[in-house]
């Protein structure tokens, strides 16, 4: 492994810890929605009739496996998720946005988009933040 090696790792992981509080540090004040609540909203509303199973969710969201269920529960109170049960395996259940949870999503996402322009891409030209993109999706693409 090479000195540039190392120096990529360590550049996404300073990038990662730099960014991710000061996005969700913006999104609290000015929606008063956590990053975590965020991204979940965000894959509920992508994915095929907006629910995930809750395996799934832990697979595709940012937040950990272990913390995807808490914050279910947190959105479910909220009103912005509701958990269904999985009519073929009663020991599993979907969690479904809602639609306040999509009209929080829609209110929040130019607060998203915005502060990753500002902190992110408008640091790069658009070749880099292709570049970026791509080398990362090979790299999940890889492990997945």
């Amino acid at each position: 492994m090479g000195d540039t090696d190392t120096a990529a790792w360590a550049a996404l992981l300073r990038v990662h810890a730099a960014l991710v509080p000061r996005m969700d540090r913006e999104l609290q004040q000015q929606c008063g929605l956590p990053l975590t609540w965020y991204d979940v909203l965000l894959e509920l509303n992508s994915a095929p009739d907006r629910r995930l199973s809750m395996g799934r969710l832990g697979e595709v969201v940012v937040v950990s496996r272990t913390r995807v269920s808490r914050v279910v529960d947190q959105l479910v109170t909220a009103g912005l998720v509701r958990r269904e049960t999985n009519p073929e395996d009663k020991r599993s259940a979907y969690a479904v946005i809602t639609d306040d949870g999509r009209k929080t999503l829609r209110a929040a996402a130019p607060v998203y988009l915005a502060a990753i322009e500002r902190y992110y891409t408008s640091r790069m030209t658009a070749a880099e933040t292709r570049t970026v993109a791509a080398a990362l999706e090979k790299v999940l693409a890889a492990e997945l």
